[in-house]
């Protein structure tokens, strides 16, 4: 991350509108090196962890041969050093107002022809008490609208959850159901270069749309965090991982928090 990066604008950024951009977080040979890891792990395959079938057998998902990478900081020492990298955990400290928490990595390869993410809100799958979660997606590709790049709906990080999918399938599957955008907000797709990472507030409405080109793909490398003082989270999301890169406990969300019974979700 560049030092002209101005960590009280990213703040303020994020408090104004639910989410920010910190450009230039990686540099372009952390970006590749993020990129040949994943595709080795794509390649090799992680059994128990990120199993896929053979290239040629997608049928109509080319996700099912190109599926993300579910936390691999919990097997890839490489992903566990980024999700707690110091240049993330410094904006993470200035939003949180203290030390933060790890609790989720993903990596999306998003193909070319590949389907989007349906619209939805973190803290519903994360149910973390008290306060909320932070995303910061980091872009390993330029990404665009036309690639399928990320869209936020700017000012939803105040609104309620929205509980009408529960029992649902889950945002990343084909027959899950986006939650509606309300009346009065707008979705929007920021451009991204590679590093750049874009931050978000756990209840900002998000989404992606599909993936338009022939030939550009999409990569990004998401991590998830709470707060130090997190004193439950969803039982999907145990051990979290501290700053110094250690696992450590927390207590597990019960009583479904603001959508009642329900109890959370890998998302």
């Amino acid at each position: 991350m560049e030092d002209r990066v101005d960590t009280q604008q990213l703040v303020k950024d994020f408090v104004e509108r639910g989410y920010t951009i910190a450009p230039n977080i990686l540099n372009g040979d952390e970006v590749k090196a993020l990129n040949e890891h994943f595709e080795t792990i794509h390649r090799e395959q992680v059994p128990g962890r990120y199993e896929h079938p053979p290239v040629g057998e997608e049928r109509d998902d080319i996700l099912a041969v190109y599926p993300r990478v579910m936390n691999p900081h919990r097997f890839s020492e490489l992903a566990r050093a980024y999700m707690v990298d110091p240049r993330i955990a410094t904006i993470l400290r200035a939003i949180f107002g203290e030390e933060a928490l790890g609790v989720q990595t993903m990596m999306y390869f998003k193909p070319p022809g590949s389907r989007g993410q349906k619209m939805h809100q973190d803290q519903f799958y994360l149910q973390v008490t008290p306060g909320t979660c932070v995303a910061v997606w980091i872009a390993l590709d330029h990404v665009d609208q036309k690639n399928g790049g990320l869209i936020v709906v700017p000012h939803t990080d105040t609104l309620p959850i929205d509980c009408r999918n529960v029992g649902k399938p889950g945002s990343y599957d084909p027959d899950g159901e986006p939650i509606a955008i309300p009346a009065g907000y707008k979705g929007e797709c920021p451009t991204l270069e590679p590093g750049d990472a874009l931050i978000f507030h756990g209840s900002l409405i998000h989404g992606s749309g599909s993936n338009a080109t022939s030939d550009k793909w999409r990569r990004s490398f998401i991590s998830h965090y709470v707060a130090e003082s997190c004193t439950t989270i969803s039982k999907y999301y145990h051990p979290l991982v501290a700053m110094n890169g250690a696992d450590v406990d927390r207590g597990v969300t019960v009583g479904g928090g603001p959508c009642g019974g329900y109890v959370g979700a890998a998302h």
